[in-house]
């Protein structure tokens, strides 16, 4: 998964991917033990993917890079900026 696809999650879906990700790489191992993996480099895959999402967090939380908590849509922010405009005058 890219850096930039993951950017765009909030916390509550990176906390989710981040579990699905972890199932997946259950899933796998246990294939890996009966040798019957098709794809052997998805594990390798898996793993950074969980470590991307695993730095994203860690900077979240000691205030390097914020995560936003919800998605905000494209009419909310406008709303904020007609707020905003509207302070001003």
């Amino acid at each position: 998964m890219r850096r930039e696809t993951l950017r765009d999650l909030t916390k509550d879906e990176l906390l989710q991917k981040r579990e699905e990700i972890r199932q997946e790489l259950f899933n796998i191992r246990l294939k890996k033990g009966v040798r019957e993996l098709d794809n052997p480099l998805r594990l390798r895959t898996l793993r950074r993917d969980v470590a991307r999402i695993e730095t994203m967090l860690s900077e979240d939380r000691s205030g390097v890079r914020r995560i936003v908590d919800q998605a905000k849509s494209l009419l909310d922010a406008t709303d904020d900026k007609n707020v905003l405009d509207d302070k001003k005058e």
